[in-house]
């Protein structure tokens, strides 16, 4: 196990295995729009990490992930029970457990799903291959999250015409989107994007994040602390710190 980690109130631990939280995660955590009382389910949930973060920003959450690592599962539960927390943690492959949750059940999905398409040479390891190809996320999304329900993922800039046109097919309208880069003078890395179960067309695009890979990323921020922190729940285009 790696050292545990502090995420706003809560501490979290992640094993020596399992891919390690990222900056992506955590822009992901502070882009999600979140009311109160939302149902909130995360696919490939790892070892909990999304669902503590969501968790720091509003505490009125019921909580749901499915993880297709037994030992990542078991330490998600682990996670949420030694932070007080409850919550179900399904085992299994998105693919088939996601068919046997309740369809419209979450008012919220949220997945940091692999970027990289199996055999592609992609830089990112064998824990950011797809098992599941990108159309199977957004379909357990869409069969998941309620009418007027939001989905919302980080993944890679130059997948952005795939990841729509899957959205689509799955009833997601993509809504809001934002560019993630290391510097001004480097393409952008990531994008999150937040998508409504039959939503009207409309997609708002926001300020590109800047996360200086030098810095410290500020984990606190995801409680309602960090300085630049806004109301809409993401950072401003100057704030954002690597970690």
């Amino acid at each position: 196990m790696r050292a545990p980690e502090q995420l706003g109130p809560y501490r979290y631990t992640q094993s020596d295995t399992s891919f390690p939280l990222g900056q992506d995660s955590l822009a992901l955590a502070s882009f999600a729009t979140l009311r109160r009382g939302d149902r909130v389910c995360d696919l490939g949930c790892g070892g909990g990490a999304l669902l503590l973060l969501l968790a720091a920003r509003q505490s009125t959450l019921t909580l749901s992930g499915v993880e297709l690592s037994p030992e990542d599962s078991a330490l998600a539960r682990r996670n949420l029970s030694e932070n007080g927390l409850t919550g179900e943690i399904y085992t299994g492959d998105i693919r088939r457990v996601c068919k046997t949750l309740p369809a419209g059940g979450f008012s919220l999905v949220i997945s940091n799903p692999p970027y990289f398409k199996a055999g592609s040479g992609g830089d990112g390891g064998t824990a950011r291959m797809e098992e599941a190809a990108l159309t199977d996320w957004c379909a357990a999304a869409g069969r998941l999250t309620k009418n007027g329900g939001r989905f919302a993922l980080v993944h890679r800039p130059e997948r952005l015409t795939e990841l729509f046109l899957a959205l689509s097919r799955s009833g997601l309208e993509p809504k809001r989107l934002q560019l993630i880069q290391h510097d001004a003078h480097t393409p952008p890395s990531a994008v999150l994007v937040e998508a409504v179960r039959q939503g009207r067309p409309g997609l708002e695009v926001l300020p590109t994040l800047l996360m200086n890979r030098r810095q410290s990323y500020g984990r606190h921020f995801i409680s309602g602390t960090h300085p630049h922190r806004q109301p809409g729940g993401h950072l401003p285009a100057d704030g954002g710190h690597s970690g």
